[in-house]
């Protein structure tokens, strides 16, 4: 009998082509390409007509799905390694476990076959007593009793015929447990027909009453929202709940009496269903409820982790405000307000500290300070931190601006992770002679000017848009965030002469050491003039340099193409291109070529230079705009130059603001308040909303009405429709 479960690599696509509806060319093409040694990036960039076109995310699906599929078959192959050692493989068998399409039904063919810790079932069978429970499970008319006489014996430690068949009922009870049928049937029935409860178990360790709602709830296991879930598991982690799963367990002893019980008038009827109810109750309940409750985790935390996800992409793609000399304040009470001039580059002009806020209270002496900065930089914007003291710092900046000649504009910026930023290594290597605030300062100036830069050498997790982060998987969160970090940090490009060491590690193909020794060679050898001259970069081999170049840029160099997202193995089409056009590559950018351009067939023109329609529109569109920034086409955010306080706002109220935080019941928008308000998610629109994340995305400019405020609470409640709609 072949034992062998290697699927063949073509069935594997079609697998993962059925998961991830995605046609299985495309889904061959991807993982030939990840084998060969491509990043993903490079693939949804530069490899378009061997994927038609897959973005990022695609790509990552179906990985995936490939990984799990590898994953499941190396576990097939060593569970029927390991039945067939034991001499108990069967044709049937091994048929069940190649057909399984899930880790837990591999789980459920083996666990028969298990090496379990001593149990119950192992002892009576020691004893000697299986030959009891499979004479019982044939259902005779004789007695049991009289058969369990057989079985005493002193040299066995069977004293009586009842301890016998209650081995022998141990024994069946183990059995029924172990069929990987009735399980999955079970777990079927549990999850769609069970409820799940929590109960208050300690009141005193929530002192705040976080989780008042669940200290007498329940809810139909299958609708139970995944915020819900991650809530329930932390109180109970915390100690302050008891959640349990209810399943229906009439209808499920009743199932397992039906593949059981084979003559209902035997005389062993009556204990078989005394064994069935304990296989049940000691056996098979306790585990699906683990794995049930596994399995709403991994859901609840799969759900989380897309949110932090997304409102993290849409945080570094916030649009930057390039060209702009920037104030940045770190405000505080005690220790004074920070402050750091910035100048268009993020270069730090200037930094300083004032007191305009008890204890010390030298306003006068901050204003005239603030003043001579506003005019000796020319500062156009000031950037305030959100942090202790914010609000009081915001009315103090916004009264001084009011009596400026010149418009200057402030705007409140989300510092979470700044103070990890400030005290990080990477922070004391750029500022070794700033103290942890100053650093700071320049951090929450800089977010203005060029979000993406800034929060890349933060911890992802560190940036204020999750929701229960430290309740999930670490490592999945973790390498989910990266990805979207990747993704973004590629998408947008990076300008090789000024671009830190946290940006250059995420350009497809580098790492930390690589990016390192580019900064290295920049600092000794000056600025990058050619993308060629990265082939010389220590530890930046052709592999690499062909992943990654594309996604660097030169500003200003030999090489006019060098700052386009052209990757270098397409110059040679280029050049034909331009020559055709009767252009050269100083036209790039100019009307003269976008005129041209307009011109061309892509098909034709395709099949001329021998370049794929989709690579050839890419790089059409790059030598249209040489120097494009995905950023640039998004609102900018909203700049304000007055302050508002949470006694100003009342009912009806209409404002604007920015979303600073998506979750799975709504959304957080800044309004120029001390609190951002809450729009739940039935207030986010007057059609059916099935996620916010579907009509909402961090960094949003929202028009919203305020609904309800509570000044002693600090919450204000907002919603997205309009009154009269809502009329």
């Amino acid at each position: 009998m072949s034992t062998t479960i290697n699927l063949q690599t073509d069935a594997v696509v079609q697998s993962v082509s059925k998961e991830v509806s995605i046609s299985s060319k495309q889904v061959k093409s991807v993982i030939d390409l990840i084998e060969a040694g491509n990043t993903v990036p490079f693939i949804a960039r530069y490899r378009k007509e061997q994927t038609g076109a897959l973005d990022e995310v695609q790509i990552r699906k179906i990985l995936d799905a490939w990984n799990y599929l590898m994953n499941l078959n190396s576990r097939k192959e060593e569970v029927v390694r390991l039945i067939d050692e034991q001499g108990k493989l069967t044709d049937e068998l091994l048929i069940q476990i190649k057909k399984a399409t899930k880790l837990q039904q591999v789980e459920d063919l083996y666990r028969p076959y298990k090496q379990k810790r001593r149990t119950r079932a192992t002892v009576a069978k020691e004893k000697g007593l299986n030959s009891l429970a499979e004479w019982i499970l044939t259902f005779p008319k004789e007695s049991v009793e009289k058969e369990a006489l057989r079985y005493v014996s002193a040299e066995k430690e069977i004293q009586t015929e009842e301890e016998a068949i209650k081995g022998a009922l141990d024994i069946i009870a183990e059995v029924i447990s172990d069929n990987a049928s009735y399980r999955q049937w079970i777990r079927h029935v549990t999850f769609k027909e069970g409820t799940i409860e929590t109960a208050v178990k300690d009141k005193e360790k929530d002192e705040k009453n976080v989780y008042e709602m669940y200290y007498e709830y329940e809810e139909a296991t299958q609708r139970v929202v995944p915020h819900r879930v991650l809530a329930m598991n932390r109180a109970e982690k915390e100690g302050v709940l008891k959640v349990s799963i209810n399943a229906p367990v009439d209808k499920i002893l009743s199932y397992i009496h039906k593949q059981v019980i084979k003559n209902p008038y035997s005389s062993v009827t009556a204990i078989v269903k005394e064994a069935i109810e304990d296989a049940y109750k000691r056996l098979i309940a306790p585990a699906i409820e683990r794995e049930i409750r596994k399995e709403l985790t991994e859901r609840a935390e799969t759900r989380a982790i897309h949110i932090f996800s997304e409102n993290l992409r849409k945080l570094l793609l916030q649009p930057p405000l390039k060209g702009k000399v920037v104030l940045g304040v770190d405000p505080a009470y005690r220790t004074g307000c920070k402050l750091a001039v910035v100048d268009e580059t993020g270069k730090v002009l200037k930094i300083d500290v004032i007191y305009p806020h008890p204890p010390v209270n030298k306003v006068a002496a901050a204003k005239q300070k603030m003043q001579e900065i506003l005019d000796q930089f020319s500062i156009e914007m000031v950037a305030i931190g959100n942090g202790t003291a914010s609000r009081e710092t915001e009315q103090f900046i916004a009264d001084l601006l009011k009596e400026q000649s010149r418009s200057i504009f402030y705007l409140i910026v989300n510092e979470a992770g700044a103070s990890v930023y400030s005290a990080s290594d990477i922070a004391r290597e750029e500022f070794p002679n700033f103290q942890v605030e100053e650093r700071s300062a320049v951090s929450i100036g800089r977010r203005l000017q060029d979000p993406l830069a800034e929060l890349v050498k933060i911890d992802p997790k560190s940036v204020g848009v999750g929701q229960y982060q430290h309740d999930v998987s670490q490592k999945q969160l973790n390498d989910s965030l990266t990805f979207v970090v990747e993704t973004v940090v590629n998408q947008v490009g990076v300008n090789v002469n000024t671009a830190s060491v946290s940006l250059l590690q995420y350009v497809a193909g580098l790492n930390k050491t690589v990016a390192q020794n580019i900064i290295k060679y920049r600092d000794e050898h000056g600025k990058f003039s050619n993308r060629k001259q990265l082939k010389s970069i220590p530890r930046l081999g052709a592999k690499t340099y062909e992943q990654c170049i594309g996604f660097l840029r030169i500003v200003d160099g030999d090489e006019p193409l060098d700052q386009t997202s052209i990757h270098p193995e397409s110059y040679s089409e280029v050049n034909r291109l331009l020559a055709k056009l009767q252009l050269d590559k100083t036209a790039l950018g100019t009307e003269v070529l976008n005129s041209a351009i307009k011109t061309i067939s892509i098909p034709e023109l395709s099949k001329e230079l021998g370049v794929g329609e989709l690579t050839l529109t890419d790089i059409t569109e790059a030598l249209v705009k040489p120097g494009r920034d995905p950023r640039d086409e998004l609102p900018k955010p909203l700049l304000r130059k007055d302050i508002l306080q949470l006694e100003d706002l009342s009912k009806g109220l209409q404002l604007e603001g920015t979303v600073r935080n998506v979750v799975d019941f709504g959304a957080f928008v800044d309004i120029g308040v001390k609190q951002d308000g809450l729009v739940h998610i039935s207030k986010l629109t007057t059609q059916y909303v099935k996620h916010p994340l579907d009509v909402i995305s961090v960094g949003d400019l929202v028009t919203v009405w305020v609904e309800d405020v509570d000044v002693q609470k600090g919450r204000v409640a907002l919603t997205m429709i309009s009154p009269d709609k809502e009329s």
